[in-house]
């Protein structure tokens, strides 16, 4: 089972900034990465349709043999980890406890911000995590929906973005704090224009870093770390469309070839909720 592919899942094209960061830490795991831009954004929808969602893509992904699956994407993390962690026999991980873990450690004063899509915030889930964390530490949430729409519109290097993003910063300004969570893995994209509007002292936080580190440990403890062969060129799924996933992927991953296949949301509905699923593969 050790040779056997890692799969991630995201809304769009966010959950990239997660592969880029597990082809760093784990260069000999296969990767199957499934996009969902058809259905983007997950942020506005109610909490059981993007459940519902993501486990038709990890339905999917399981058809792929993964051995361990990463929900690179804040808003299906707050909706179904748990849901799938219950399901699955194969280790789950999201992105919410390892941002707000770091952003604990790191923060100098316990003031800590978080920007996100609008159905995370509204999850309070990096609330929750961190006052367990850290009861005391003061909490600042903010919505920024427009982030993930330039950023699938391949403009996060226009400048444009930049004063969209100093604008929407402009909320810290009156609500200060040390410490910021990326709580979006579309945000990594636009770090340099977050970092320019928040200001040098204010440490960044980008949660998919973390939580590649997180499962890393997780496949060693379980001896599913793939030690014996290479790994092979990874596999990149999208329900949206091609040439604009393409674009992206090239350009963030600085690889100068992507295997992108179009997958049809019609096709990822006969995964129901995982009710009848076989949950469990031998390699």
């Amino acid at each position: 089972m050790t040779s056997q592919p890692i799969g991630f899942l995201d809304s769009g094209v966010g959950g990239l900034t997660v592969v880029k960061e597990a082809l760093k830490q784990l260069p000999n795991e296969s990767i199957v990465f499934l996009g969902d831009q058809a259905r983007l954004p997950y942020g506005p929808r109610p909490t059981e349709e993007v459940a519902h969602f993501v486990q038709q893509i990890a339905g999917f992904l399981l058809d792929q043999h993964i051995k361990a699956l990463v929900l690179a994407c804040n808003t299906a993390t707050a909706a179904a980890l748990p849901i799938l962690q219950a399901k699955l026999s194969i280790p789950v991980v999201g992105v919410i406890d390892s941002g707000s873990q770091t952003a604990v450690r790191v923060s100098t004063g316990q003031h800590i911000g978080v920007i996100a899509t609008e159905g995370t915030i509204k999850s309070h889930a990096y609330q929750r995590a961190i006052s367990n964390l850290s009861p005391n530490a003061s909490i600042e949430g903010l919505a920024c929906p427009e982030f993930v729409t330039v950023v699938e519109a391949d403009k996060y290097h226009d400048e444009q973005t930049n004063q969209l993003v100093a604008d929407q910063l402009r909320y810290f300004k009156t609500h200060p704090v040390d410490t910021l969570i990326l709580g979006c893995t579309h945000f990594p994209l636009l770090a340099d224009s977050i970092q320019a509007a928040m200001g040098p002292d204010v440490t960044l936080v980008d949660s998919g870093v973390e939580t590649v580190s997180v499962i890393k440990q997780l496949l060693s403890e379980q001896h599913l770390l793939n030690t014996d062969s290479e790994a092979e060129q990874p596999k990149f799924y999208t329900t949206g469309d091609i040439d604009g996933f393409t674009a992206i992927g090239k350009d963030w991953l600085q690889v100068p070839d992507l295997d992108v296949t179009h997958v049809p949301v019609e096709h990822l509905k006969q995964y129901g909720d995982l009710a009848s699923k076989e949950t469990s593969y031998e390699a």
